[in-house]
């Protein structure tokens, strides 16, 4: 097989400089469901996602432990959660943003 000279090259690691790699975090907007916890909330994030077999749209909830350092979201807020480092047992994510009160 003989290359395409107008083909543009993958880049490859050695190629590119470590500012251009971005790392995208995974994001989720859920609902606080408890926040009794010391800087810890629990958000609940609900997806709505096509059944395997029926296709019916149907609902996945799943909890989150959320670090919050200034404890500003409240039971009930909209908030956005970013995937971090592990900070404890179960604390994988962080607070981004609280969207509505």
């Amino acid at each position: 097989m003989i290359p395409d000279p107008n083909a543009t090259p993958i880049p490859t690691m050695s190629d590119t400089s470590p500012d251009s790699l971005v790392h995208l975090r995974k994001t989720r907007v859920g609902i606080v469901i408890s926040d009794k916890m010391d800087k810890t909330l629990v958000v609940e994030h609900v997806a709505r996602v096509p059944h395997p077999k029926f296709n019916k749209i149907v609902k996945r909830s799943k909890k989150y432990y959320v670090h919050d350092e200034n404890s500003q979201a409240k039971i009930g807020d909209r908030v956005r959660i970013v995937e971090t480092r592990p900070l404890s047992k179960l604390k994988r994510w962080s607070l981004a943003e609280v969207i509505t009160h």
